[in-house]
């Protein structure tokens, strides 16, 4: 049937999808960006590592964020591309962390366990709202399920973050702290691992694929 415009229709549900998609991730991205400049400046406050570490994440998360918008509506490759720079940013940020919590517990700094708890619950309620929004778009794709992992590391991290406060206000030790960031920092690794063992093959795999087609 010629007349039933069927391409058009599915046209315009992908772009639609794709708007969908659109407003969600500039959501998240205003969300992470405002928690990033209110952790940050609480856990050097606080000097709190896992608060800084939780802060970091947001500041990662935006970054990533930014980056899935670039590719919305883009091919496999620019998808699994993405997916691969987030893999490889998450990475980073659990070794920025891991480093910043040796040098807390070298430097021996004194968390105040009050505002931790005050700024964590505040973070874990925003990333509660992210993580519903992403929720119905995680299994889209490759480019939206990384997101949603990144999502899900938020409200784990700002959870660990409030029982690191209950425990440094209970023993009076830095330790609580240093290992709740130590924790967090694995979860970024263990995200990292997960996302580049998905995306590293489909984009080598769409790479090569590409360069196939290309004539001598």
């Amino acid at each position: 049937m010629s007349g039933c415009h069927c391409d058009d229709t599915a046209t315009n549900l992908s772009r639609a999808q794709d708007a969908a998609r659109r407003r969600v991730l500039w959501t998240v991205l205003t969300i992470n960006t405002a928690l990033f400049v209110g952790e940050f400046t609480a856990g050097w406050w606080a000097d709190s590592s896992a608060l800084q570490a939780d802060s970091l994440d947001a500041l990662g998360d935006a970054g990533i964020y930014a980056l899935s918008l670039a590719v919305v509506g883009g091919s496999l490759r620019q998808r699994n591309g993405a997916a691969v720079l987030k893999g490889l940013l998450q990475g980073a940020f659990g070794l920025l962390v891991l480093a910043e919590v040796v040098r807390r517990v070298v430097a021996g700094a004194e968390p105040l366990a009050p505002l931790m708890a005050a700024v964590a619950a505040i973070a874990l309620l925003a990333n509660l709202a992210c993580f519903m929004l992403l929720m119905r778009h995680r299994g889209d794709d490759l480019n939206m399920r990384s997101v949603w992992l990144c999502s899900r590391n938020d409200v784990a991290s700002n959870a660990g973050v409030i029982l690191a406060a209950g425990a440094v206000a209970l023993t009076g030790s830095v330790w609580p702290d240093a290992v709740v960031g130590a924790l967090v920092a694995l979860l970024f690794l263990h995200t990292s691992w997960q996302v580049l063992r998905e995306a590293w093959p489909g984009w080598r795999h769409a790479v090569v694929h590409d360069l196939g087609k290309v004539k001598p």
